[in-house]
């Protein structure tokens, strides 16, 4: 377990490194989750090698989103007072993706047909 550890937080770290020397406006877990995506990608790194890693934070997700809820607590206020714009934005984006997905959908399966 301590090699998928280290694979993980060193695609984290190599992601923190290019973001501090290059200044991309992209946040630094993000560019590491792009580097293990290249690694799994191109068989670097095996799957098999990060399944127990992947089972455990799999198991404890819960305990990931207490975070996220805690903050969603302490700005209740703002969130009442934005509540409708919230809501609209939300909805929007829902249906955006709905229609974007079914469309992607319809291409690529005409697409394949064709070959």
């Amino acid at each position: 377990m301590i090699k998928q550890v280290f694979i993980v937080f060193g695609c984290l770290a190599l992601g923190n490194i290019i973001v501090a020397l290059t200044g991309l406006p992209l946040p630094a877990s993000i560019v590491g989750m792009l580097i293990l995506t290249v690694l799994l990608m191109t068989r670097l790194v095996h799957v098999e090698e990060l399944k127990l890693l992947s089972d455990f934070f799999n198991s404890h997700m819960a305990f990931f989103f207490v975070p996220a809820g805690v903050s969603v607590m302490l700005y209740l206020d703002l969130i009442r007072e934005y509540f409708f714009p919230i809501v609209v934005a939300a909805f929007a984006s829902t249906v955006l993706v709905i229609i974007t997905t079914g469309w992607t959908h319809q291409y690529m399966r005409n697409r394949n047909k064709k070959k």
